[in-house]
């Protein structure tokens, strides 16, 4: 599954992950590889992401955004 993580600035990831954990509008959420289509807003709270390179656990802080979630690619756009 294919994570991108974009700003108004930067990228600030891209890459194959094995799941997402993201602080959605209505609660919490995590992405595994298969999940179905969706769109979701962001409230402030953690990015958490596992890197399918080394298996470690990495953190975004976010303040919002939007997610789309299609074909085992995530596309987070925070602000």
């Amino acid at each position: 599954m294919i994570l991108k993580v974009i700003s108004a600035e930067d990228i600030l990831f891209q890459g194959e992950v094995k799941a997402v954990h993201l602080p959605g509008a209505l609660g919490a959420f995590t992405v595994l590889p298969g999940h179905a289509a969706l769109i979701s807003t962001l409230t402030p709270g953690e990015i958490r992401y596992t890197a399918a390179s080394d298996g470690e656990e990495h953190r975004i802080s976010v303040t919002g955004g939007i997610v789309d979630v299609d074909s085992n690619i995530v596309s987070v756009c925070i602000y």
